[in-house]
């Protein structure tokens, strides 16, 4: 089969479903091309090498991309939020009517919903089968980050449904997110849970382990806290870096070292400059093979969502990243990431926003012994395994699309 991947964040930009998804769909046979935007998350430029055109076309790890033309931003601006999805929707419409019929199937990555539903809309003309992957929940998590609502929640709710009842089949990441969809009257029979799985690679698996030398020093002599992933709304650090503070009065030799960026970056060092000075180091952005070693020094990983129904039934990619990682967990979540966590043995999960709680955690772990703790990480590393496997979740993601690939067929 010849597929098209859409998604609006693809390498080099820190995407979830990069080249290694791609790579894994051609292993099984298929050929796969990506259309995508120009590179500028999470920080709303335009990564160097790159420039905004209507469209550029390269080969990158060996599969073809298609480069579609966009407005970068990723801000508090709700103004600046709509033109990025807005300009891309346009673009990847545009472009599906173009070369759509050339594929035999599409695969939407999700959110936001606008690539989405410019897939239903020229899959539709080109009478091609679509499958959505939904990793947030649309309107919920708009309206959750604060960027909508009103009439905007309401003309979202209409997409998504328009959106859901295009499409052939649709993979949610979690049971509690294809709850909810049955509820909006999604049938169960186009609904599939597929785990994510994790991008980790140990260090043995990796040709040049990026910045484990440089970032040693930061570590040494300390009890070291490691969160990597968005500075954003979602995530509420603010409780972590409360819990580091707290701990420290106990531990001293506890550390807060956050990884990342995102729109409540400066928010974040203003409160540790005020509550944790030199408690809390803020390192920005570094790549994922970089970022894999730092976790491979950490002590404890650290993992929070702000306390809100709907992540009750989110469940964040980086708690597979930590679980494969092998390290013990602090985590603020509820719902089914607390249950899953709860069940690996790995973590030790508290209630989000609950600074105190996850400041006992933290001192727990700081002086457990380092056996113990590592019995914690092990552990969570055979959860993963059994239940979030790579290879598993993507035989059933490609038999997912080779059966919506087939039932179009035979309707023709």
């Amino acid at each position: 089969m010849r597929i098209l991947y859409l998604t609006q964040w693809f390498d080099p930009e820190p995407a979830f479903k990069g080249a290694d998804f791609v790579a894994a769909i051609a292993a099984r046979g298929h050929n796969v091309e990506v259309a995508t935007a120009f590179p500028n998350y999470p920080g709303g430029k335009v990564y160097p090498g790159y420039r905004i055109r209507p469209y550029a076309r390269h080969t990158l790890c060996g599969f073809t991309v298609h480069r579609l033309c966009l407005f970068p931003s990723h801000d508090r601006s709700s103004l600046g939020r709509m033109a990025n999805y807005l300009s891309f929707f346009m673009s990847a419409l545009v472009f599906g009517l173009w070369r759509g019929r050339r594929y035999d199937a599409v695969y939407v990555y999700h959110p936001p919903i606008t690539p989405g539903l410019a897939a239903a809309l020229f899959c539709m003309i080109h009478r091609k089968p679509m499958v959505i992957e939904i990793q947030d929940l649309w309107p919920d998590s708009v309206i959750a980050s604060g960027m909508a609502g009103g009439r905007i929640e309401h003309v979202l709710r209409v997409l998504c449904n328009f959106v859901y009842r295009r499409a052939s089949h649709i993979i949610s990441q979690s049971d509690g997110m294809r709850t909810q969809l049955i509820n909006r009257g999604v049938p169960r029979d186009k609904l599939t849970r597929i785990f994510n799985w994790s991008t980790y690679q140990p260090a043995a698996n990796c040709e040049t382990p990026v910045g484990a030398g440089m970032l040693l020093p930061a570590f040494e002599g300390r009890f070291n806290l490691v969160y990597g992933g968005n500075l954003g709304q979602a995530q509420g650090l603010a409780a972590v870096i409360k819990a580091a503070s707290e701990a420290r009065k106990l531990c001293p030799e506890l550390h807060l070292h956050l990884f990342g960026h995102g729109i409540e970056t400066d928010m974040l060092k203003e409160l540790a400059k005020q509550i944790a000075p030199g408690g809390v180091t803020f390192h920005g952005l570094i790549d994922r093979a970089g970022m894999d070693r730092v976790f491979d020094q950490a002590d404890v990983l650290v993992m929070h969502l702000k306390d809100d129904p709907l992540y009750d039934i989110t469940l964040p990619s980086k708690m597979q990243h930590y679980l494969a990682c092998g390290k013990p967990i602090i985590a603020g979540v509820q719902g089914e990431a607390a249950m899953l966590l709860q069940h690996s043995g790995a973590a030790k999960v508290c209630r989000p926003g609950d600074a105190a709680q996850m400041a006992s955690a933290m001192v727990e772990l700081a002086k457990m012994p380092t056996p113990q703790r590592a019995y914690l990480g092990e552990s969570g590393k055979r959860f993963y395994d059994t239940h979030m496997a790579f290879d598993r979740a993507m035989d059933q993601t490609v038999a997912i699309v080779e059966k919506a690939v087939r039932v179009r067929t035979t309707r023709r």
